[in-house]
């Protein structure tokens, strides 16, 4: 009897020894396909990033050979876009470096923005242009050129356009907001200490001084005339001898060609495929870093706030 007894616990225990080691091999089978999956959908995520971010393509072979450089200056040229002057003229620097260009399309599609930043931006592709006289820049503009994006235009060997471009707003201005009359009507009395006549020049809460207004004139005045100068510096002789050409005005790309503005319509491929006579392009804009990139891909960027302030060149 207790023999028979023994054999039955001997057996329940095999039995229940081996359904535990079928449970842990089962688990461990699980555990590997479930890290075998996790990988694969890792690494797909992973190339698919890549290849949004623009890090897997063409490019390293296509530097590889003869090739147009393109850098692309978009939206609002000011100190902290991506259109500032520092990336823009590092983009610049490393095209014309590239043994391999045949020449350089800066890609225009901008209201304006910053006077300084854009003078810095021609002052460097006159340079360029100096120090690599066997490379061509041509400027190819696509919806809007106009103030300071023409002022980084005017300085490229050739400009080209789309016939339904904007272009011109070769001027400058400096605006703001008067709040006088409203704080009159709500009665709150402005409070302003100073220590020199001018220091608070044209504030938007105090009436306005004519002397201050004068001298802003002036000023705006000054900095047109450098504007003025870079542009037929830049277009020389094709620039034809219309007053309006500097008021400010803006035309249609096909009229541009007509005042001298703009030399003839073509896109960054046609430039590259029938001007430059090298059909590959190759991208050197400077892009945003990592963390921007990837947001701006997945929609997790916020839109940019732009607050335009004192003097400008912009659009209005």
């Amino acid at each position: 009897m207790a023999d028979s007894e023994s054999r039955n616990e001997g057996w329940e225990k095999q039995v229940l020894e081996k359904l535990a080691l079928s449970s842990l091999q089962e688990q461990r089978r699980a555990r590997q396909w479930g890290i075998f999956f996790k990988s694969l959908a890792f690494i797909y995520l992973f190339i698919l990033l890549f290849f949004g971010l623009g890090w897997l393509g063409g490019d390293e072979i296509s530097m590889s050979r003869k090739h147009t450089a393109l850098v692309d200056l978009r939206g609002v040229i000011s100190p902290d876009s991506l259109s500032s002057a520092d990336n823009i003229n590092a983009g610049l620097q490393q095209a014309f470096k590239d043994e391999k260009t045949q020449g350089v399309i800066l890609r225009i599609n901008s209201p304006g923005g910053s006077p300084v930043q854009a003078g810095y931006i021609n002052d460097e592709i006159r340079r360029l242009r100096a120090e690599y006289p066997e490379i061509p820049l041509y400027a190819v503009i696509e919806d809007v050129c106009a103030s300071g994006g023409y002022y980084v235009a005017a300085a490229a060997d050739r400009i080209y356009v789309d016939k339904a471009s904007i272009v011109g707003s070769i001027g400058v201005l400096m605006n703001g907001f008067g709040f006088t009359g409203a704080m009159e009507k709500l009665g709150v009395e402005r409070r302003l200490l100073t220590a020199g006549e001018n220091k608070a020049f044209l504030d938007p809460f105090s009436p306005t001084n004519t002397e201050q207004e004068k001298y802003a004139k002036k000023m705006l005045d000054d900095i047109h005339k450098q504007f003025i100068q870079v542009v037929q510096e830049g277009r020389g002789e094709r620039l034809k001898e219309e007053s309006e050409i500097f008021s400010g005005m803006v035309w249609t790309g096909q009229k541009s060609i007509e005042l001298g503005l703009a030399d003839a319509t073509g896109s960054a491929d046609y430039v590259a495929r029938e001007v430059i006579k090298a059909e590959t392009i190759v991208d050197y804009t400077t892009r945003e870093g990592f963390a921007e990139r990837f947001a701006r891909r997945f929609g997790a960027v916020t839109a940019e706030a732009l607050i335009s302030a004192g003097i400008g060149w912009g659009l209005r």
